[in-house]
């Protein structure tokens, strides 16, 4: 298989932590392709209508794209104890996770684009502001909910890898006043699969 990646997307590397959690990063040849709204790559349209990475190319079969879809089929390949939980409980608490790290994620694209991306004439501050406040409003969330002693799942991979992100791009600080998510954040980056993905790069409009 061939993951579609850039090194500077908190979305791509969640399906490549997956990967790495799950045994198969052995199996997935990882190749870099540069996008963004503005920059049209070929070779990504060609798999994703969408233009976007992550991309997982897999022979004989029709491209994945959109990283909670890798995770789930990357999920049916390997035999250790899964990645989603199956059902119960634990399958919604997973889930929901996924979902705050995939906002926590767009959210801080878009504080980004209206500080250093957008032609500073454009910028909109009362967008930002707003999608700051989500930002904030999270991190408080994830104080309050996030379940450390839990069995790993995809959505602390999802929060792990939106965190790096946001402080890889200085956007607001998560640490401030959160001991609990500073200290899990923290023990998950030591983990080898977040090593083996290091965040670097700039974008490229």
């Amino acid at each position: 298989m061939q993951l579609l990646y850039q090194t500077h997307s908190p979305y791509a590397r969640k399906a490549l932590v997956f990967a790495h959690e799950a045994g198969l990063a052995d199996r997935i040849e990882v190749v870099h392709h540069e996008t963004s709204p503005t920059l049209r790559n070929e070779a990504v349209y060609a798999q994703n209508p969408l233009g976007k990475v992550p991309v997982l190319i897999r022979p004989g079969q029709s491209a994945l794209f959109d990283s909670d879809i890798i995770c789930a089929y990357l999920d049916t390949l390997h035999g250790r104890a899964p990645l989603i939980p199956r059902d119960g409980e634990a399958r919604w608490q997973a889930l929901r996770l996924q979902a705050i790290a995939q906002g926590l994620a767009d959210a801080g694209i878009k504080v980004r684009w209206e500080t250093v991306r957008r032609p500073e004439a454009l910028r909109y501050d009362a967008l930002r502001e707003a999608y700051t406040l989500k930002l904030i409003e999270s991190y408080d969330w994830l104080e309050r909910e996030l379940d450390a002693d839990a069995p790993l799942h995809v959505g602390h991979i999802s929060i792990a890898t939106a965190l790096s992100w946001l402080a890889f791009r200085e956007l607001p600080d998560f640490r401030e006043g959160r001991p609990k998510l500073s200290g899990w954040f923290d023990a998950f980056e030591r983990r080898d699969s977040m090593r083996a993905t290091p965040l670097s790069g700039e974008t490229h409009d």
